[in-house]
């Protein structure tokens, strides 16, 4: 049984493997000071001691120590993590190379892996990413911008007056109080972006198809025309095939 776990900066997510099938999935929130205690208790017994190998991809060096300690006392497996050294099959143009987030390498690994190249790979989460991978296997750059919850975060704190508002669906753009106005802002200003990146890429590199993954993917997928598939395994099924190839 292998052991998959994609490390965020929200959320920790687990994924159990028996060869190719994702049997059983779950997250717990991310803790920068956790202890591997405090991640034991947090898992609430989900992580079976059967693992046999574990791969992790992690974004949050600080969690990294302890959440391999964890690992380690509970399954009797050493974690491998993964890097920018690995070879993802890609020929990746950014510099500096280590400067790349390795969660954003997974998800252009695992894109042209389940769905093939050229493609634009969006992450919808914490952050916003959208990558490139073209018909040469290469993976030529991206955009990096702010998720849903992070412009929520950051209208608040730069206006204190303004309440941090929960985002969901917003209906109608205009509204008629002060909490609906922003969360209709936030919402359909989200949607706007993401869209207008998309549009402006396939614009630039000539790509068209577009994959995305992430929880704020949920969302908003229905509201964006250009996307060609939403798969929220797509990090953990490519740790699968990374796994498999070491």
């Amino acid at each position: 049984m292998l052991l998959a776990v994609d490390i965020g900066n929200s959320a920790i997510k687990f994924g159990l493997f028996e060869g190719e099938k994702l049997t059983s999935k779950f997250s717990i929130p991310t803790n920068r000071n956790a202890s591997a205690g405090d991640l034991r208790l947090a898992a609430e017994g989900r992580v079976p001691v059967t693992v046999d190998s574990s791969i992790v991809c992690s974004v949050v060096p600080d969690v990294d120590p302890s959440f391999r300690q964890f690992i380690s006392e509970t399954t009797s497996v050493d974690p491998i993590f993964v890097d920018n050294s690995f070879d993802f099959g890609l020929k990746i143009n950014y510099e500096p190379l280590e400067s790349l987030g390795t969660d954003r390498l997974v998800n252009a690994f695992s894109a042209v892996e389940n769905y093939g190249a050229p493609c634009i790979v969006c992450s919808l989460g914490t952050a916003t990413t959208i990558d490139v991978v073209n018909d040469k296997h290469e993976f030529i750059g991206g955009v990096i911008a702010p998720g849903l919850e992070a412009m929520a975060e950051g209208l608040h704190l730069k206006a204190p007056r303004l309440p941090h508002v929960q985002i969901e669906k917003s209906g109608s753009v205009l509204a008629n109080s002060t909490v609906e106005a922003i969360r209709s802002g936030i919402f359909h200003g989200y949607i706007a972006m993401v869209d207008g990146l998309i549009k402006r890429i396939q614009s630039e590199s000539g790509v068209a198809r577009v994959i995305a993954s992430g929880g704020t993917a949920e969302i908003i997928s229905d509201e964006l025309g250009g996307l060609a598939v939403v798969d929220q395994n797509l990090v953990l099924d490519g740790l699968r095939i990374l796994q498999a190839r070491t």
